[in-house]
């Protein structure tokens, strides 16, 4: 509120030239009279404040997007194309959309059936995943059983898994896990095995270490070409993104 009542009190000196003085130069009893000044200003004119603040706030919202900009710009290459995160939707897609998650996330949970209805009505995002695991070890357990799935099956049975995960009710734990993989039929002693292994744990570091980079400290949050989202975005409002990146 301080800055706000700054910026108000410049935009009355401006509209009021005599009262643009020196306060260091005043006397307690001129400081006074010029607060007093400018309060019965703001009274008279409240959308004066309001203008600044709008105008603040815009100027925030600029800064804020070209460091979004900025920080996809150079983390590119380890957003869109590092070789082992899971890619799906069309992969020749002209809006890349890149979502970091975690399974005992309820906002990726609440995202998750949005983001699913997006890339399939749409049918021109390109969609990747950062296994994020952030809110604790049954999101980790989570992530670990996912990427094994990843490293010994196909891209086809690893989003199987994503979606049963997403919709999995209760813990996350070795026996929750081991039905899991039973009721799809996966080869269950590999899959679990799998989860031991040391490029697992490489996987959840370089994309906690990227997450870092790109000052996002919660889950979901999104990448939409050189925009970032942090936090839940119902679908209307990705739809609009979308047209908005396209132009339309």
């Amino acid at each position: 509120m301080k800055r706000f009542t700054t910026a108000a009190a410049l935009l009355f000196c401006l509209a009021n030239p005599l009262a643009a003085t020196d306060l260091g130069a005043m006397t307690e009893a001129e400081r006074q009279a010029f607060r007093d000044e400018v309060r019965a200003y703001l009274l008279d004119n409240p959308e004066v404040l309001m203008e600044a603040i709008a105008v603040l706030e815009q100027r925030q919202s600029t800064a804020e997007g070209e460091n979004d900009a900025s920080l996809v710009h150079v983390n590119a290459n380890e957003l869109f194309n590092d070789g082992y995160s899971y890619v799906g939707g069309n992969l020749d897609g002209d809006v890349v959309m890149v979502e970091f998650l975690d399974y005992n996330c309820g906002f990726c949970k609440r995202a998750h059936p949005e983001v699913a209805e997006l890339i399939k009505t749409d049918g021109n995002i390109r969609y990747i995943i950062k296994e994020f695991p952030i809110l604790g070890e049954q999101s980790v357990l989570a992530s670990r059983f996912a990427i094994s799935v990843l490293h010994n099956t196909d891209k086809a049975t690893y989003a199987r898994v994503h979606d049963e995960l997403m919709t999995l009710r209760g813990e996350f734990n070795d026996a929750s896990l081991r039905r899991l993989a039973k009721s799809l039929d996966l080869d269950v002693d590999s899959i679990m095995g799998g989860m031991g292994d040391p490029e697992i744990d490489a996987v959840i570091s370089r994309n906690r270490a990227l997450a870092q980079r790109m000052q996002i400290n919660g889950t979901p949050s999104f990448i939409m070409g050189d925009q970032m989202l942090r936090g839940y975005v119902p679908l209307a409002g990705m739809v609009q993104i979308v047209a908005e990146l396209r132009g339309e």
